[in-house]
């Protein structure tokens, strides 16, 4: 379910770049109008009328339709009539293709996006019933507890914390000669993309949410590190914590880790 979760997440990626570049087409003020895409009445608005001209040409009434809904992500301070104005000076172009395509993209999303939901509430009811001691760490969700959970499988098909660094990929890559040798080395980026994504994903807010990590982080840093390269070293440092909890069924504890 977890790999089915980022699956559905390149979609969605690769139908809103789609849908970016048919807005831009008919509408490329579309998005300066809104504090944040993919709302409710962003997306309603899309898929009613899908161009700037349908919007400038449309009744202000029929407009306004796609603003009454309540809900989460309705109240925004933009109005029909700024939108009625701004579509009817806008430079887009007429397409009837990019509208067919537009209001498609929009129900794909949402569809997706649904389906999304499905697979999240079941996976954060696993999550609670395994009650696994990694969801104890501040920053990492069910989701995301449960993707490395699943990745990693069973614990005891490890001795040490090294085996899963490299399973994941995050492992220093090794380059040098008898007479060279790499001061700045990437990762392998072998083993496990999605565990891999995973922890690069959850190692901000992890960093955030922990002093130690904040601090060890600010080192690497400190030392010469590049962002990813200090983001990196977090990373494995997060799996040795990781490996040790699941071996021991010890719950996250911060002092012990100073």
């Amino acid at each position: 379910m977890t790999r089915h979760h980022h699956n559905l997440k390149e979609e969605i990626n690769a139908y809103s770049n789609r849908l970016q570049k048919c807005i831009d087409i008919v509408f490329p003020e579309f998005n300066s109008l809104f504090k944040s895409k993919y709302g409710p009445v962003y997306m309603d608005i899309l898929r009613t009328f899908g161009s700037a001209e349908k919007i400038a040409n449309t009744d202000i009434r029929t407009l306004r339709k796609c603003f009454e809904t309540e809900g989460p992500g309705r109240r925004i301070s933009l109005t029909a009539e700024q939108l009625k104005e701004a579509a009817k000076n806008s430079i887009g172009i007429n397409s009837i293709a990019d509208e067919i395509q537009i209001k498609h993209l929009v129900d794909q999303i949402e569809l997706i996006n649904e389906q999304i939901d499905e697979i999240d509430k079941k996976i954060e009811e696993f999550s609670v019933q395994t009650n696994s001691p990694i969801i104890s760490i501040p920053g990492i969700s069910h989701f995301s507890g449960t993707s490395i959970l699943s990745e990693i499988g069973d614990i005891r098909n490890y001795t040490k914390a090294s085996q899963i660094i490299k399973l994941a990929g995050v492992a220093p890559y090794e380059y040098g000669s008898s007479q060279y040798r790499a001061q700045h080395l990437s990762i392998t980026k072998k083993g496990s993309k999605y565990l891999r994504k995973t922890l690069y994903q959850i190692i901000t807010p992890v960093i955030n949410h922990n002093e130690v990590f904040k601090q060890y982080y600010d080192l690497k840093c400190s030392q010469g590190k590049g962002h990813r390269c200090a983001q990196g070293h977090c990373v494995r440092k997060l799996l040795r914590i990781i490996y040790h909890l699941l071996s021991t069924g010890q719950d996250f504890d911060l002092a012990l880790i100073r």
